[in-house]
């Protein structure tokens, strides 16, 4: 495992984070629960408002806090989106800021209508959207089933369930895989945002429960 003085020297980003999570369906309830248990000050936030997410945070507990979408965003030094794409226009743009931002999302044309991504992937036209955020995709290739039971912190990094990260910023990239690191995963450096096409919907590596290796193989960076 990567040492942790490897991160301290991004200044503000250390061994215990605030994060804020956008979205509270599956994987935002996942990423809460394991984020939380992995010593993090987390805040999640739905588009009804925080009094209807009093009964789910008592049932995360761990200390999780229930947020406004804007809150959540101002709270979080790393915030997560976990909306469905076709909502990107309901982030909370102006708070999102010059933060790291971890995108989850996969765009299906059945849920969320047709738009025109401009020949972009899925997150390099989410980052230009935000236009200030430090994008990172991950997370957006594992089911939460999956999510929620196969993270293991007792296995060697090469044989844990790898997950696929790509961002345009390596730094980002760098602070994300240490969490993912700490949740029981393996992070599988995917390259860029353009690159993160290679673990969208349909690809080899969607939905495969692979070690690092063999995700390696299924992103082609052999």
């Amino acid at each position: 495992m990567r040492p942790l003085t490897a991160f301290l020297t991004f200044g503000v980003y250390s061994a215990r984070m605030k994060i804020g999570i956008l979205g509270a369906g599956h994987i935002g309830q996942a990423l809460a629960r394991l984020l939380a248990e992995a010593g993090h000050d987390v805040g999640l936030s739905n588009s009804r408002g925080p009094e209807t997410l009093q009964d789910l945070t008592e049932r995360l507990g761990h200390g999780i806090r229930a947020y406004s979408s804007e809150d959540a965003a101002r709270f979080g030094e790393l915030v997560i989106e976990t909306v469905p794409f076709g909502h990107y226009n309901d982030l909370p743009t102006a708070q999102l800021n010059g933060k790291i931002v971890i995108d989850t999302a996969n765009y299906y044309p059945e849920r969320d209508g047709q738009i025109d991504l401009g020949g972009l992937s899925e997150s390099a036209f989410m980052a230009r959207h935000l236009g200030g955020a430090r994008v990172v995709k991950a997370f957006n290739a594992i089911q939460a089933a999956h999510l929620e039971s196969q993270g293991d912190v007792s296995q060697p990094l090469e044989e844990r369930r790898a997950i696929p990260i790509a961002s345009d910023d390596d730094e980002a990239k760098a602070v994300v895989s240490r969490l993912i690191e700490e949740i029981g995963f393996a992070p599988v450096d995917n390259g860029n945002l353009e690159q993160s096409k290679t673990q969208q919907p349909g690809t080899p590596i969607y939905g495969r429960e692979a070690t690092a290796a063999k995700a390696r193989e299924l992103l082609g960076l052999h």
